[in-house]
């Protein structure tokens, strides 16, 4: 292993006791993440455990669940949900982000072919971002619910 792999969050670099001492916590607590499936350190030639960085920052982040009372498979499990809302909203955000610039890239493009056609050109900013939620075209009459009718009005008989 050459001295760039080091900066390689995904290196498995450090023993279990260095990487306990490393955390805080005895090597049983990394040792019994490796029996549960909950992370697994590579081995060495020799069988010997060796952890990465990444391995360690998730190791520390269920220990602070695990802390707080929650089972390592309970905190493994919460340690995991959190990523994936981070990646969903890390990719909500991009998606976000192009849509936003395909709506700049259609605005320029409808002002550039009002000004081929020579029409007059409207201005619109984000602010004056209209949406239509009914399309072209539908009435909006047609999205409101009918006036409940009346019940029939009982007479008396005679």
């Amino acid at each position: 292993m050459g001295a760039e792999s080091l900066d390689d969050e995904d290196t498995p670099a450090l023993t279990t006791g260095r990487a306990a001492e490393f955390l805080g916590v005895r090597p049983a607590f990394l040792r019994s993440l490796d029996a549960g499936r909950i992370l697994r350190p590579e081995r060495s030639s020799g069988g010997h455990r060796r952890w990465s960085r990444r391995q360690l920052a998730l190791a520390a982040r269920i220990r602070e669940l695990f802390d707080e009372g929650l089972t390592l498979t309970a905190a493994a499990m919460v340690v995991s949900l959190q990523d994936e809302v981070a990646l969903v909203t890390r990719e909500r955000d991009q998606a976000h982000d192009e849509l936003d610039h395909a709506r700049r890239d259609l605005s320029r493009a409808r002002r550039e072919l009002a000004a081929a056609r020579g029409e007059p050109i409207a201005l619109h900013g984000p602010s004056a971002r209209v949406h239509h939620a009914r399309g072209p075209g539908v009435p909006t009459t047609a999205l409101r619910p009918p006036f409940p009718t009346p019940p029939p009005q009982r007479t008396p008989s005679t």
